[in-house]
């Protein structure tokens, strides 16, 4: 009995490939199904945990943005403010039609500033400076947007003004621009102010939107610093603008001349275009067709604010008119590769 019992041993030894085949125990199977299910429950309550944790992130991320837009807007509004009290305390001094010049406290730019050294002291004479506080900085500057050529002098009273046209044909003259673009732009401009649904003129309210008009990009960064699209009728101020500028708006007067006025006013402001006349007399008749002055009215209103990484800006059209300053436009944005991105305007 055992000799034939052997073979079947051997037998069952060979198709194993020599080895004896052990069955597992089912308490093995038990204990390797629950370590799989513990890996599972630590990975999925590790997922849940990770997304809880990127919504308390993001919503405290929200937050503090919302937190910084409110206080950029309160500050920026405040400096806007500051600038309408210098505009109108400027004009009080100038009661008795005293002229607008660059040595004027308006004219001076404020740089970057930590916005700590703004706020007043107690009466122990201890400024409180808390963290956002003493991370911000404000800078900004106001400028005399009639310093430039008005847009809007192309076209008055619905026709194109020969006027305005001749001071737009010298400066792109006078920049090395093509000189059949004046032409063009009066024609698009007359054509935007008439061609607009229900009798509203689809007009451009900033330089930037000059492009609407065909402008090409390249000659519109050309002009920038010499142009303006202001509502109202505007004369250039001898006090304020450049050479290049007040060239083109006076008929006859070469650039020599306009740097001539420019150097003069160095040293004295023109207090009335009879200053102007004694230094040209050539030009006198020139200087009285109204399309120069010594006083501005529109004003152009910049600021800056800087809190931490992000950094805020504000630009403002306002008009003067006596001792009543008036905000026009209003744009705020964050400041990036591509400059003020404009998310609100106020007309």
């Amino acid at each position: 009995m055992s000799r034939r019992a052997a073979p079947c041993a051997n037998s069952t030894a060979a198709e194993s490939g020599g080895f004896p085949i052990r069955l597992a125990r089912p308490g093995v199977r038990q204990r390797g199904a629950a370590i799989l299910a513990a890996m599972l429950t630590v990975t999925l309550v590790a997922t849940f945990a990770a997304a809880a944790m990127w919504q308390q992130f993001r919503s405290v991320e929200v937050e503090a943005a919302e937190r910084d837009r409110v206080q950029s807007a309160w500050i920026l509004t405040g400096a806007l403010d500051w600038s309408r009290l210098i505009l109108r305390e400027d004009a009080r001094g100038n009661a008795g039609g005293n002229a607008d010049h660059l040595a004027e406290p308006w004219a001076i730019p404020l740089e970057e500033a930590r916005l700590s050294t703004f706020l007043a002291a107690d009466k122990s004479g201890v400024t409180e400076v808390g963290a956002d506080t003493g991370n911000a900085f404000l800078s900004g500057q106001i400028v005399d947007m009639q310093a430039r050529l008005n847009v809007n002098s192309l076209v008055v009273n619905g026709t194109i003004s020969p006027t305005g046209l001749r001071s737009f044909r010298r400066l792109f003259e006078l920049l090395g621009l093509p000189a059949g673009q004046p032409d063009l732009l009066a024609e698009a401009l007359r054509a935007a102010a008439g061609t607009a649904p229900g009798g509203q003129a689809l007009l451009p309210q900033t330089v930037e939107q000059l492009v609407w008009l065909g402008l090409p990009p390249a000659t519109l960064a050309a002009l920038q610093p010499y142009i303006a699209v202001l509502p109202g009728p505007s004369p250039v101020n001898l006090n304020t603008a450049s050479a290049e500028v007040i060239s083109a708006a006076v008929d006859g007067m070469s650039l020599a001349d306009a740097q001539r006025l420019v150097t003069a006013r160095a040293s004295a402001h023109f207090r009335s275009l009879e200053d102007a006349k004694r230094l040209l007399p050539s030009l006198a008749q020139a200087l009285t067709e109204g399309t120069v002055g010594v006083a501005s009215s529109y004003f152009e209103v910049h600021g800056r604010l800087r809190l931490e990484d992000r950094v805020v800006e504000e630009r403002s059209l306002l008009f003067r008119s006596g001792t009543t300053v008036t905000t026009l436009q209003r744009e705020r944005g964050v400041a990036g590769s591509s400059g003020l991105s404009p998310t609100a305007a106020l007309r």
